[in-house]
């Protein structure tokens, strides 16, 4: 009843937020660009960033209807408790006259995460130029209403009609990375120029292991000291792209790209063993990714802990399976499911194909199992959903570390501590 409540009047309340943040971005006027998608959208944020540095703003941390208004308007939300509301209720319609931002380039992340997200914030920014990264399955169980009333033929398609909202209200330049079929349909709806970034380059070598990423793009090499992905080869494509409409000149050594929280951070662990962190969030396409490259880290022991990916509706028990199938292709020493859909679905197909499996439904009992079992020496992927970052909190070596994990705010903290973290 209230998570139905919440959805409905999500829009409602947003739109009060926006009215003011709106006032203020028509004072600002700065040029907007919109980088979005499925996956990749921090990282290329981030990569945009080593570039730019202090000549724009961007929004960290803040993708969604509510979060693009407060960072517009100067609003922090720390606890994420509800008290907190009536706060920002209180102070939105005053922040509209506090001083305006330096900057007069506004680099916005902008999500999709449910319908009209996309229509909603798109006749918002009215971006100058959009970067969309592609398509895949995130959040799709808000999106099956809309295939059931015949709007759409698959939840895939309406998700990406909803990226199309960004398309369609870019006034100068749309750069697209990975253009599937869906992401194709979707550019008809563009009333400016359309570029393709694989058009522009080719990833001629990848390599990755424990002290970074190495990616050779045409005749350029891009080194990174973090662990990256393949498909990031896309993303820096797409930067450069930004950075050429722009006329801004290019670093090419990337020296000040900073990798966000739970998007494959390194870490030192207890036991003398090696933690990569993609706590932040999963879907089938950024687990493969990650799943892939960490495939690909030297050789060792390697244990992958992968939890569940959440909000797929009626198609996670195909998403779970398919995942099962991704981890077969690998031989990884040690497999540790966390939530009652890998449990269920992903668990029964590992254990056919022989696979060390074990399943936990309480992230405490997976911290428990890993203090138990690990001799030293593992190196741990940690992928999913459901308080991942609350295990890794406690197998770090350094403990300063953990200000560097996600969901830093205090009601993860209650959250987690009811889950014995």
């Amino acid at each position: 009843m209230v998570q139905k409540l919440k959805k409905s009047l999500y829009f409602f309340v947003a739109s009060y937020f926006r009215f003011f943040a709106s006032i203020r971005l028509k004072v600002w006027k700065p040029r907007i660009v919109v980088v979005t998608g499925s996956s990749g959208k921090t990282t290329l944020l981030h990569l945009i960033e080593s570039q730019l540095g202090d000549k724009a703003k961007y929004t960290h941390e803040a993708n969604s209807s509510f979060g693009i208004s407060f960072d517009i308007l100067g609003l922090h939300r720390k606890t994420l408790l509800l008290y907190e509301w009536l706060m920002l209720f209180f102070l939105a319609p005053i922040k509209v006259f506090s001083r305006l931002p330096k900057e007069k380039l506004y680099i916005v992340e902008a999500d999709c995460d449910r319908p009209h997200e996309g229509k909603f914030l798109s006749e918002f920014l009215k971006p100058e130029a959009t970067l969309w990264t592609n398509v895949s399955r995130t959040h799709s169980m808000n999106f099956e209403k809309d295939v059931k009333n015949g709007k759409f033929k698959s939840v895939d398609e309406a998700i990406a009609h909803e990226f199309g909202h960004y398309v369609q209200r870019t006034k100068n330049l749309v750069i697209v990375g990975n253009a599937s079929s869906l992401l194709e349909k979707q550019l008809s709806r563009a009333k400016c120029t359309i570029e393709k970034v694989l058009d522009k380059g080719e990833l001629i070598n990848y390599g990755v292991d424990k002290n970074g990423s190495t990616f050779v793009i045409g005749k350029e090499k891009y080194v990174f000291k973090y662990l990256l992905p393949q498909k990031t080869s896309t993303l820096i494509l797409m930067c450069l792209s930004l950075m050429d409409y722009l006329n801004e000149k290019v670093d090419k050594s990337f020296n000040n790209f900073r990798l966000a929280p739970g998007r494959s951070s390194l870490f030192e662990g207890i036991k003398n063993t090696t933690i990569v962190d993609s706590s932040y969030n999963a879907n089938l396409d950024s687990m493969t990714e990650i799943v892939e490259m960490f495939s690909k880290i030297g050789s060792g022991i390697k244990w992958v802990v992968l939890a569940d990916m959440i909000e797929q509706g009626n198609r996670e028990e195909e998403e779970h399976k398919k995942l099962a199938e991704l981890v077969l292709k690998y031989n990884f020493q040690k497999v540790i499911l966390m939530g009652p859909r890998v449990s269920k679905y992903t668990k029964p197909i590992l254990i056919e194909n022989g696979r060390d499996v074990v399943n936990f439904i309480n992230p405490k009992d997976v911290l428990d199992y890993l203090l138990s079992n690990a001799k030293g020496e593992e190196v741990i992927l940690f992928k999913g959903a459901r308080f991942l970052e609350g295990v890794i909190e406690h197998l770090l070596k350094n403990k300063e570390d953990v200000k560097k994990l996600v969901r830093r705010e205090k009601v993860w903290q209650i959250r987690r501590k009811k889950w014995g973290l």
